[in-house]
């Protein structure tokens, strides 16, 4: 589309008459991030008052939401293999000019002083014990007990910045970075909390870790508690302190895809306590689009 006509449909936007701006909304929508840097512009230099502005802010939120909403979708259909590809995605929500690059350095500087201590001749425990020296005590993550609610807890660009996260952010982190250090580690969705799983390598072979049943399990790690080690018991004296009866899934390994759809179940409920009503709805939509889980916020 020509600038010209570009910035035809910009003077419209404050039009009155709610017909016209419909059909100009959704010209505007269609077309994307190739009208945003016009959008801004208008918005930083126009002084065509509130109403004009207030529709361009609705009309970024609304190109960016699609344009998130599009990858995540991508990235479900696709199996959701990539982790740390749908964290970044979720991050892209809250932070649309997030540098990915400068994120995945971090973690690649993260795991390379890892890998320095690791070796072939250690056994599981002993790899977690290395593995937790390096994130917490080198590293200095912890879990952020003081605010536990609020939202920066669980966008991973922020928890890397901050040093500070909730169970699921940190669990998150923690496993891209054993699965790049080929560390059998994943997830396990408990209510109102979030562990890994570090899994028998034998037993595995060759299959899917994220599809790993509980007989698979060695024993368990709670990130949030600087790497604490747990095995069954432990588990179950936690459902039992929640009144909860235990289900298989409280015990073995879930999907990525159930990670990133309680990572958004987490945030939806962040904002909805902070009264963000709106981002809230957002978060909502993104995470009912990627299906309904059983666990709770953790």
């Amino acid at each position: 589309m020509a600038n010209n006509e570009i910035r035809a449909l910009i003077t419209l936007i404050d039009d009155p008459d709610e017909t016209i701006y419909t059909q100009v909304r959704d010209r505007i929508v269609q077309l994307g991030d190739d009208i945003v840097p016009e959008l801004e512009r208008a918005w930083e230099i126009d002084d065509f008052g509130d109403l004009f502005r207030n529709r361009i802010e609705d009309l970024l939120h609304t190109i960016h939401l699609s344009r998130v909403t599009d990858r995540l979708k991508a990235w479900h259909e696709a199996g959701g293999d990539d982790l740390l590809e749908g964290a970044l995605i979720i991050s892209r929500y809250r932070y649309p000019d997030m540098d990915e690059q400068k994120v995945k350095a971090r973690l690649a500087a993260i795991r390379q002083d890892i890998w320095l201590e690791l070796n072939d001749h250690l056994t599981a425990f002993e790899k977690v014990r290395v593995f937790n020296h390096i994130f917490f005590q080198v590293h200095g993550f912890k879990g952020n007990k003081r605010n536990y609610h609020a939202p920066q807890n669980s966008y991973i660009n922020e928890v890397l910045d901050s040093r500070k996260g909730n169970p699921l952010s940190l669990a998150i982190i923690y496993q891209v970075l054993a699965e790049d250090l080929n560390l059998p580690m994943r997830g396990v969705n408990l209510p109102n909390h979030f562990v890994l799983a570090y899994l028998d390598e034998e037993s595995i072979g060759g299959a899917d870790a994220g599809q790993q049943g509980e007989e698979n399990v060695l024993f368990y790690v709670n990130a949030f508690s600087q790497g604490d080690i747990l095995g069954r018991n432990e588990i179950n004296e936690f459902l039992a302190k929640l009144k909860i009866e235990p289900r298989p899934s409280f015990y073995q390994p879930c999907t990525n895809i159930d990670i990133i759809r309680r990572q958004l179940n987490n945030l939806a409920n962040s904002y909805a306590k902070m009264g963000d009503s709106e981002r809230a709805a957002d978060l909502e939509k993104l995470r009912d689009m990627l299906g309904r889980t059983e666990g709770n916020a953790g």
